[in-house]
């Protein structure tokens, strides 16, 4: 090939290779950060892809959050998270991503974003002798669902570069998601962001057995093992099967709202009629409700031929009542096969749920017999962050269905 025609097949492919070029710094892992309130709490975001086609996911453990859409032109980041309603932007300059990231309702925003490329683990060179502070402890805590006391679950490791370290404070709604990271001078630093909620926490192990707990940098948390909790006469965690409960236990739960089709379903609905119900009251803002959508949609999988229905009344804010895009995409993420009824605004909830008694949770999960009485109600709803307390609540509800259904 002379120079002329070298020359010409050289600049036939130049956009090709540009735009590769400048496509792919975008691609791979990143330590990223979210500013809320003044405090920087890190993150892991991963991103693929390049063009129109790219994803990125935020990580609860080792739960991923994926975009549903997302581009890198002319240097700028744009995704979209549908079943959140939020959106990250971010141009790439000197090879660090800086913008924002905003939701609704519970993260509103706008957040600053900045990352940089993931650095690779290092096998730790300094032996450090890291204390042990595994296992569950309490947080006494007055808060305002009328807890006096929080669980906070630590699960400890040891990885190549290092001691791991995730916790999580699980109250009696639900937990804070997988809050991941290590020792470092003198005290464990985890941190988590996933898409809906953000936690920042540093852990110092006390000389008298406690945990000092700074979370998000300006709350200050005490954590006893449950043993000396009981021995000081500090109260114990609220039990979630008893937070809520009917005023009328003798009456079948009623409910009445329209599907995502406007159609109207009532627990007088023939579909109903002589089958076990399980109600979950949700929101598609709620963190927790994400962390329980994916285990109802497997029970319902389990148990559906077997006499089980289940139905999801879901607040909305008053954006998503007229247009429910979001919930639309959370039902979706979840393969959800049951009823996902609109019912109105959160702030509406109560005024619409008359039967409860000191209902103040998202999500709560009603168990129904087949006569539509409800036998039992579970506050909250833990993630996998909870380690064994997460596994024994999908036990329990599972437990709980198995045992409504074997009734005749």
């Amino acid at each position: 090939m002379d120079a002329k025609n070298f020359a010409a097949v050289v600049l036939a492919f130049a956009p090709t290779i540009l735009a590769q070029s400048v496509a792919s710094p975008i691609a791979g892992q990143w330590d990223a950060t979210i500013q809320i309130d003044g405090v920087a709490t890190p993150f892991p975001l991963e991103i693929a892809g390049s063009g129109a086609n790219v994803t990125a996911a935020f990580f609860n453990g080792d739960d991923r959050y994926s975009s549903t859409q997302g581009r890198f032109e002319n240097g700028k980041l744009i995704l979209n998270w549908d079943y959140y309603a939020a959106t990250l932007e971010a141009t790439l300059k000197d090879g660090v991503l800086e913008g924002q990231y905003a939701g609704t309702r519970r993260m509103k925003g706008p957040f600053a974003i900045r990352a940089k490329r993931a650095a690779a683990a290092k096998p730790s060179a300094v032996s450090v002798i890291v204390p042990n502070i595994d296992g569950l402890w309490e947080i006494p805590n007055k808060s305002g669902k009328g807890e006096l006391a929080w669980r906070f679950v630590v699960q400890q490791g040891v990885q190549q570069s290092g001691t791991n370290v995730s916790a999580t404070i699980l109250r009696v709604d639900g937990d804070t998601g997988t809050i991941s990271g290590g020792f470092q001078n003198g005290k464990f630093v985890l941190s988590h962001f996933d898409g809906a909620r953000a936690h920042l926490l540093e852990i110092t192990p006390a000389s008298d057995g406690t945990l000092d707990i700074l979370q998000d940098g300006k709350t200050n948390l005490t954590a006893y093992r449950p043993a000396a909790a009981r021995a000081k006469g500090l109260p114990e965690p609220t039990d979630p099967d008893l937070h809520t409960t009917m005023k009328d236990p003798s009456q079948p739960f009623r409910f009445s709202f329209p599907d995502l089709n406007g159609r109207v379903v009532s627990n007088a609905d023939a579909r109903f009629h002589g089958k076990v119900l399980v109600v979950e009251i949700t929101g598609s803002w709620c963190p927790n409700c994400h962390d329980e959508a994916p285990f109802l949609a497997e029970m319902y999988r389990k148990f559906g031929r077997q006499g089980l229905e289940i139905v999801s009344l879901s607040f909305e804010e008053a954006d998503q009542l007229k247009d429910p895009t979001r919930l639309r995409a959370f039902v979706k993420k979840y393969g959800l096969e049951f009823p996902v009824l609109l019912c109105g605004d959160p702030d509406e909830a109560n005024a619409r749920l008359t039967q409860l008694v000191n209902w103040n949770t998202w999500p709560a999960t009603l168990f129904l017999d087949r006569r539509g009485l409800v036998r039992g109600i579970h506050s909250g709803f833990p993630s996998s962050g909870s380690g064994e307390l997460f596994r024994q609540a999908k036990e329990a509800f599972n437990v709980e269905v198995g045992r409504l259904l074997a009734e005749k």
